[in-house]
This record gives structure tokens, sequence and C-alpha cells, in this order.
């Protein structure tokens, strides 16, 4: 089941619950919409000076494994960042599924095999 897949957060800094569970919910929203077999996440933030690294990598039922960083001066920007990277990735992926699917030759057509107007 979905719900139940380990999601792990690393970092060097604490990071409270409220925002693991935010970074939870958006991770189960993103496999959800997108291909939904969600084997595991690795979301790990590291602090660069001023800044924080964020690197999601994610598993996804037969797909290869995908990862994404960010970076920015506040971590919830760092996450959405690398969230909205992993996202394109996986749109990507899913749109190049679909476009190798054959061409249909009876679409629009008519039992009688006359085309639609």
């Amino acid at each position: 089941m979905i719900k139940d897949t380990p999601i792990t957060f690393e970092s060097n800094e604490p990071l409270s619950e409220e925002f693991r569970a935010h970074g939870r919910a958006e991770i189960l929203k993103m496999a959800e919409k997108y291909f939904g077999r969600l084997i595991s996440a690795n979301i790990h933030f590291t602090g660069e000076g001023l800044t924080t690294r964020c690197n999601i990598t994610v598993q996804m039922g037969g797909l290869p494994l995908m990862s994404a960083d960010a970076s920015s001066k506040e971590v919830r920007i760092a996450f959405q960042l690398a969230i909205d990277k992993l996202i394109a990735q996986l749109r990507r992926m899913k749109t190049e599924m679909r476009e190798d699917k054959p061409q249909r030759n009876d679409k629009g057509l008519l039992p009688d095999g006359s085309r639609m107007l």
C-alpha cells in the first residue's frame, strides 16, 4: 500500500514534525498522480553556509531510481524546488511512455468504415 511506503528524512539540522508530515504528503501526492507505485523515498537536507541543499531520491515501480536536488536559503523552498524538478522528470517519463504506443488507424471511423465529418 502506498501509505506504508518508507519515506526517510535525513538532516544535520532538526526538522519539525509538521515539516516532515508536509514532505510525506507531497511525496505521496506526487506518486499517486504519476505512477502510483512508490517503493521508497529519501529526502536529505545539507547545510551549505547560508543555503540548504535538498536532495530527493525516489524509487517507483519498475522505473529507474530518480533524483533531484535544489538549494535555497529556506528549507521549505529548497524542498519545493527539488519536488518540482522531480515532478518534471516524472511528467517527461510518463509522456515518453505514452508516445511509444502505436497510432490507431481506425480512430475517427464509423462502423461502416467511412470517415466522420
